[in-house]
Order: C-alpha cells, then sequence, then structure tokens
C-alpha cells in the first residue's frame, strides 16, 4: 500500500485551502525564537516559532485546489530546507556566494522601480541615506565599524532578509556581515541605474553581469556554536523601510519625522526595539502613557487630538505596512483608538478685526535687533502675506525671489512644492492685493537676493530645517501681541481669510483654489480658476485700517 502524502485541506467555516504539518519530533522544543518567511503565491508570511510550537497550521490562501497543491508543495520545500538549517547549524558563505545574494538585492530593485523610477531626485536621496548608513551615523555607542554595521543592519538588513528566506538560508554572525555590507555595495549600483533610469538613460548596466549565480552551501554536520535565532525586525527600522517606499509615492519628509519621532518615543515606553514582540496591550499601555504625558512647551497634557491623528495614526500606517511586506504577522494597533469629544469652542478660530490689525501694526512697526535679516522680513511681510492670501504660513514662508512675477501689470506669489512643502503637492498662483504693493513689499522683493526671501537654507540645500524655524519664530512674534491661546498664532489667518471672503461674496471655487483647498464636488473640480477670477475676489477684500 503506498503511503499517502501530506495534501492541502480545508478548514471548516473557509473555503480557502489550508497547510497543517507536524514539525519534525528531533526538532520539537528547538525551535523557539525562529523565523519563518514562508512563501505563499507571490508573498510571503511570517511565523516566528516558540518552544512550545509542534505544527505549522496556515491558510495557503486560495480556493483553487491544483494552485493549493502547488503551493503545499513550496511550503513544504521551504520548511524542509529550514528544518535542515536548524539540524546542521547556520551556514557559512564563501565570497562568491555572497556576491550571489547580493546580486539579488540589485535586480530586485531594478525588478521593482526600473520601468517607472519616480524622479532623479529620489534616487539621489537614497545614495545619501546608504553613504550616511556606510559612515555609520547612528545613534549607537561601539566603534566605527559596529556603528556601521548597526546603522546598515537597520535600514538595510530588510533586504538580506528577503534573500535568505528565498533561499530558506539561516548563515552565521560572519557570512551576514559580509553580506550586509556587499549587498549595500551593490545597492549603491542599482540605485545607479536607477537615477539613469529616472533621467531617461535606459542603457543597460554593464556590471549588471558581476554576480554569479547562487549555489547553495553544502550541509555539514558540525553544529558546535548554538544556532543564532534570525535577526529580529526592529520597529525603527521598520519606520526607514516604510520611508523608503513611501518616498516614492510622493509622502511627504514631515510625515517621516512624525512617524519617526513617534516609533522612538514607543520604543523608550517599551524598553526594546523588537517588532515581534508587540502586542496590542502594548499599544494601548502607550496611548495611556502618551495621554498622561506633559508637553514640556506649555506645562499641559498632551492633546487627545495628538495621540489619536499622530501617534497611533502613525504606529498604524507603519504597521500596516509592515504586515502587507511580511514583515509583521498582524496590526497589534489596528483595533487601539482614542474616542474625541467634542471640542469646546468658546471663540473664533479665526483673528477678530482687533487681534488682526493689531498683528500687522506689530509686523509694520517691528525693527531689527541681532536677528537675521530674513528673520527681520519675515516677521515684517509673512503676516501681511498671510492676511491677504489666506496661505498657509509654511507656504509664505519658503518664498524665493523668483516666485513673485508681473502678468499684465498685476502682481502675483507662485506657491509651490518646487519652494519646500505644499500640503496638496499643487502649485497654485494668487494675485497680491493692492495694499501689499502700496506697503512697499515689491520694492522689498526686488532689493533682495536670488533665491529664498525669508529663510537661509541649510549647507546641503535643505529648507524644511530652516522653514520649521521661522515658522516658530513667526508664532512667538504673534503672540507678543495676542496671546490667547484658544486661536493659533499662524493658522488663524486661513480661518480669518474665509470668513471675510464669505462676507464680501467670493465665490466659494474661488476662495478654496486661492488658499489651496481641494473641491467640495465632483462638479467643482471642472474647469479652472483662473488668475482673473482670483483677482476679482482679491480686490473685492477691504484694506486692513491700521492706526
Amino acid at each position: 500500500m503506498p503511503l499517502k502524502m501530506a495534501s492541502p485541506m480545508k478548514r471548516k467555516g473557509s473555503s480557502l485551502h489550508q497547510f497543517r504539518k507536524r514539525i519534525p519530533a528531533d526538532l520539537i522544543g528547538k525551535v523557539d525564537g525562529i523565523d519563518l518567511q514562508i512563501p505563499i503565491g507571490e508573498s510571503f508570511v511570517t511565523k516566528r516559532l516558540s518552544a512550545k510550537t509542534d505544527t505549522i497550521v496556515m491558510s495557503l490562501q486560495t480556493r483553487d485546489p491544483s494552485e493549493a497543491r502547488r503551493r503545499h508543495t513550496v511550503v513544504t520545500a521551504y520548511l524542509d530546507s529550514v528544518w535542515d538549517g536548524i539540524r546542521f547549524g547556520p551556514a557559512r558563505l564563501n565570497h562568491k556566494q555572497v556576491v550571489a545574494l547580493s546580486g539579488e538585492v540589485y535586480r530586485d530593485l531594478l525588478t521593482t522601480f526600473g520601468d517607472d523610477p519616480v524622479s532623479p531626485d529620489l534616487w539621489q536621496s537614497v545614495m545619501m541615506d546608504v553613504a550616511s548608513a556606510q559612515a555609520g551615523n547612528i545613534l549607537f555607542i561601539g566603534t566605527q565599524e559596529e556603528r556601521r554595521l548597526a546603522a546598515l543592519e537597520r535600514r538595510y538588513g530588510y533586504l538580506v532578509d528577503r534573500v535568505l528566506s528565498r533561499h530558506a538560508l539561516r548563515i552565521d554572525r560572519d557570512s551576514r556581515e559580509r553580506l550586509l555590507l556587499e549587498s549595500t555595495r551593490s545597492l549603491t549600483q542599482a540605485t545607479f541605474q536607477l537615477l539613469k533610469h529616472a533621467e531617461s538613460d535606459f542603457t543597460p548596466d554593464p556590471e549588471a553581469n558581476r554576480f554569479p549565480a547562487f549555489a547553495p552551501p553544502e550541509r555539514k554536520a558540525a553544529p558546535l556554536p548554538e544556532p543564532a535565532p534570525l535577526p529580529t525586525t526592529s520597529l525603527t527600522g521598520l519606520v526607514d523601510a516604510w520611508w523608503i517606499e513611501a518616498k516614492a509615492t510622493g509622502r511627504k519628509p514631515s510625515t517621516y519625522e512624525s512617524y519617526r519621532n513617534t516609533m522612538l518615543k514607543f520604543v523608550k515606553h517599551l524598553g526594546h526595539d523588537d517588532a515581534s514582540k508587540v502586542t496590542p496591550e502594548d499599544v494601548i499601555a502607550f496611548k495611556d502613557a502618551r495621554l498622561a504625558e506633559i508637553n514640556p512647551r506649555n506645562g499641559k497634557p498632551i492633546s487627545p487630538k495628538t495621540v489619536k491623528g499622530s501617534d497611533l495614526a502613525g504606529l498604524k500606517v507603519v504597521f500596516d505596512w509592515a504586515v502587507t511586506n511580511r514583515k509583521m504577522a498582524t496590526n497589534p494597533a489596528t483595533d487601539v483608538t482614542l474616542k474625541l469629544g467634542k471640542e469646546r469652542r468658546t471663540r473664533p478660530k479665526g483673528f477678530t478685526d482687533a487681534e488682526a490689525a493689531t498683528i500687522l501694526r506689530h509686523a509694520r512697526d517691528h525693527r531689527r535687533g541681532k536677528e537675521r535679516p530674513t528673520t527681520f522680513a519675515a516677521k515684517r511681510w509673512v503676516p501681511w502675506l498671510c492676511a491677504y492670501t489666506g496661505a498657509r504660513v509654511g507656504e509664505i514662508a519658503q518664498l524665493r525671489k523668483q516666485d513673485v512675477r508681473q502678468e499684465a501689470e498685476r502682481w502675483i506669489i507662485h506657491i509651490s512644492p518646487d519652494a519646500g512643502t505644499v500640503k496638496t503637492d499643487e502649485a497654485r498662483d494668487v494675485p497680491l492685493h493692492l495694499d501689499l504693493i502700496d506697503e512697499g513689499f515689491i520694492e522689498f522683493v526686488k532689493a533682495s537676493k536670488a533665491g529664498p526671501l525669508f529663510l537661509i537654507p541649510a549647507q546641503d540645500g535643505d529648507v524644511l530645517g530652516p522653514l520649521q524655524g521661522v515658522k516658530n519664530r513667526l508664532g512667538e512674534f504673534v503672540r507678543e501681541v495676542v496671546d490667547d491661546p484658544r486661536v493659533q498664532p499662524n493658522h488663524g489667518w486661513r480661518h480669518r481669510f474665509k470668513s471675510v471672503c464669505r462676507d464680501m461674496g467670493v465665490d466659494p471655487g474661488v476662495r478654496d483654489a486661492i488658499q489651496g483647498h481641494a473641491a467640495r464636488t465632483v462638479a467643482d473640480e471642472y474647469g479652472e480658476v483662473s488668475i482673473t477670477a482670483k483677482a476679482i475676489a482679491i480686490d473685492k477684500l477691504p484694506r486692513y485700517v491700521i492706526k
């Protein structure tokens, strides 16, 4: 009678086929802490084994019997390789095998982005990230080489894990370090090639064939050192890995900074950096701890709105990405939320007539002390520009001289993400109110040097850091004369502008276009709001009377 081979089965209550197979008897109790990256179709399922695990049970994620049998065979082969790796200990790779596997890192990146490489800026940024990691730029105490390996592991270790999982390989520490360093070299090569693609140069990489075919190492039963568990996925590493993809899809650096800061707080709260150990209870405890935390800037508890909209939202996004990319089995933050009560409003969100006039007078009368000329200029002109455009303070603070132009005797400012950052990532033109011309803004622009009017970029050309500093200074400047905590010192202008437009009968679609707000309905998306329509609306706004 022939032996009956293991085959897919169905679980009661589910139409999907299931894989179920016991761990070999000689390995029971020896798999504690082992991470599996099990291939299912075109993706991977992550499982962490414990000392009590005796059976591998999982969905094959298909209803097709023939596809289920194929997947069952692939999973069985993968697990057999893992069991052999545990029996014989972690393998040592020779140099040729290391280079071969690093070639898979190269090809993975070219396969994912080769046909649609997004933009040259992205790959120049990735090159800088790789160089920073190779330089060992990480908050870690150790030698230069230890810092370098730690930085590379945190940022690119997941690429190595993906390749090792594909071959069901467990390797020793020395092999991993060599593979990590070699993979960084192939990552640099791939990034350079993708940069050429983004610049419309699809000339084949002359060095693409330097990677040999991979031949698995021979298994030799000499398990002297105890097999070390596969590297864990770090929480901070998840944010960096998420950002590589998010950057390519247009997410903003400010979002990355917010999520990264949240994850650093979460790691500090947990006391560890291991994503596989995070539970929903950990996220709930973090939420409660944040709500009890005092903001050192104002001495008040952290806002529930901040905890929900920033902390919990950031964790959910990063963990969702990790689950999708098989780095975590589940999202521990999925069901954790915070119900916000209705915000008490005891005054309008925008500045009152008296407050607006006070701020503009304060800006006009301001005299420069020891501050930078750009900071002085920001205090003088940004409030006035916000008052007559309703723009976000950051959009105005990052204006450049070339963003101010004249068309048909009308002065216009061009608000563009090219200057720094715009929330909608869409440029727009806003005509200037004649009061700004009479105040002398155009004379100021003409006398200014080329480049940003109100900030000094960092040495590497970055404006986001300096921009935040200018926004902080402007907030403090307004608080010198309007100290009511119920109105935001910078954002109050956007609310006021909307109110004034309503009073003057400005068409809702036109005022939204001036301020860069999204269309309210599908119908509003048809057609364009012309400069003429915006100019007519701007001219309806009354001049501020400053005594």
